[in-house]
């Protein structure tokens, strides 16, 4: 087109170059709509597999046949049903040789490990008046109670250490200072279990008695929020520690029990039931508690000061008290970590192995192997 044409040959020329243009304008769109669908359907296809992966769904994650908790405990010799049933009636158990060792593990690991973070241990009382459970938003004698009863007494077998805990500061005034308090309790737990059935319910997903580390917090209202976050948090951080699978779960309305304001439920993947199942929950119970109990603070005189206009005059009255903020959150219920660590870890020998954080609590021991 630079060179000298004829008239017609530059016209033609020209003609050519418009149609060249306008085919290259319908090609590009063309491609910028097979682009658009190929990625489409490259977006519909999964990554390759290692070639150690497992071929299937969630019930090939093992390549051998998994056994539920009850199986393992048996060629293990872990625990004895049967004995306990004989003894005490069912949904009792007896621990044996290394579970034992295990259940200590893990309650010292749980214990030593939320100790890390501020809380104070305690070791509560297993039996506690009718009236303190009652406070707590428990019905001891209600129709279709979880609470054992001590017949010719006030007293009752606690659920929980939530109850023992809550009445250590019953009927008095918290210095403002010293919230929030932070506990981590041991004990032993009983429950009736009244209406529990069905293969959900076997060996130690569902038992009588069962020892459980229990984290509880006293605070300001206007921080439970925040601890109630927190607490979620280090549940969280616990079973993540011990290579666990779970999901955390904010319960709906129908499933909060009287006391709870809000809760969050942890529950982990059990392949012998072949689903997720509960092994913690954190709770604010925001002032219902408190009330019941009469645990009070008095805020500190900065706060009174910044909540009012002008400065308090001379011999002006003490700030009124306030009802603190309960909160409470499972650390570890043994037995159902006992479940959770026997499924998710059993070996295609036959083996259980510990996980790392809890070894150094059961002196070493690594590997649970099949007895000779």
């Amino acid at each position: 087109m630079k060179g000298k044409l004829e008239p017609l040959v530059r016209q033609a020329l020209l003609e050519e170059g418009k149609n060249l243009k306008e085919r290259l304008i319908a090609l590009e769109e063309d491609l910028t709509h097979v682009t658009d669908n190929l990625q489409l359907e490259a977006q519909c296809i999964p990554n390759v597999t290692h070639p150690a992966v497992p071929i299937g769904g969630e019930e090939n994650s093992f390549s051998f046949p998994i056994k539920d908790h009850m199986q393992i405990g048996r060629e293990l010799d872990l625990f004895d049903f049967d004995a306990a049933a004989e003894v005490s009636g069912s949904k009792f158990y007896y621990l044996k040789n290394e579970a034992v060792l295990l259940e200590m593990a893990l309650v010292n690991w749980a214990i030593s490990e939320v100790s890390k973070k501020g809380f104070t241990p305690l070791i509560t009382p297993e039996i506690v008046r009718s009236s303190i459970v009652e406070k707590c938003g428990f019905q001891p004698r209600g129709k279709n109670t979880q609470v054992y009863s001590i017949e010719g007494s006030d007293q009752c077998l606690v659920g929980t250490s939530e109850i023992s805990v809550g009445g250590i500061h019953m009927d008095s005034i918290v210095p403002d200072s010293s919230l929030p308090l932070k506990y981590v309790a041991y004990s032993h737990c009983f429950r009736t279990e009244a209406g529990a059935a069905g293969m959900a319910s076997r060996g130690l997903y569902r038992v009588h008695q069962f020892s459980k580390v229990e984290m509880f917090i006293l605070c300001r209202p206007e921080d439970s929020n925040l601890f109630h976050e927190e607490l979620i948090e280090i549940e969280e951080e616990l079973f993540a520690s011990l290579g666990l699978h779970f999901k955390t779960l904010e319960m709906p309305s129908e499933d909060l029990g009287a006391p709870a304001y809000r809760k969050f439920d942890v529950e982990a993947w059990m392949p012998g039931l072949g689903r997720y199942g509960e092994i913690s929950s954190a709770s604010n119970c925001t002032d219902y508690q408190s009330r019941r109990l009469a645990i009070r603070y008095r805020p500190s005189s900065s706060d009174q000061e910044a909540a009012v206009s002008g400065k308090r005059g001379k011999g002006a009255s003490a700030a009124p008290t306030q009802f603190v903020h309960t909160l409470n959150a499972t650390a570890c219920a043994v037995p159902r970590m006992i479940l959770c660590l026997l499924e998710n870890f059993q070996q295609e020998d036959g083996s259980v192995i510990i996980p790392e954080p809890l070894q150094p609590f059961m002196g070493g021991l690594a590997v649970i192997y099949p007895k000779s």
